[in-house]
């Protein structure tokens, strides 16, 4: 099974301005308020669900995760260190 990392948002075009920058080129979504990828490699959340939570004063959106078939856990400020230590030991390649 695939990592997925879900952003929801309430303000429109919010996640795609988030994304913008990410990505540092236009980003296309079908949905406004929610996007959701798919990753091969765990440990390659890392990086997205840092940078959103770095920026949580920036951008008004709520992060998801699943590592295991339809269990999601909601990424905070408070509990990113421990989840990105979880993925670590998890998935040590």
């Amino acid at each position: 099974m695939n990592t997925i990392v879900n952003l929801y948002s309430e303000k429109k075009g919010e996640i795609k301005r988030f994304l913008n920058k990410y990505y540092d080129k236009d980003i296309v979504l079908e949905n406004d308020l929610k996007w959701e990828k798919e990753f091969e490699n765990p440990i390659e959340i890392t990086n997205i669900i840092s940078a959103l939570i770095d920026n949580n004063s920036k951008f008004k959106i709520n992060t998801w995760i699943s590592l295991d078939i339809g269990i999601f856990i909601n990424v905070t400020e408070t509990n990113l260190d421990q989840i990105i230590r979880y993925l670590f030991e998890r998935y040590p390649y």
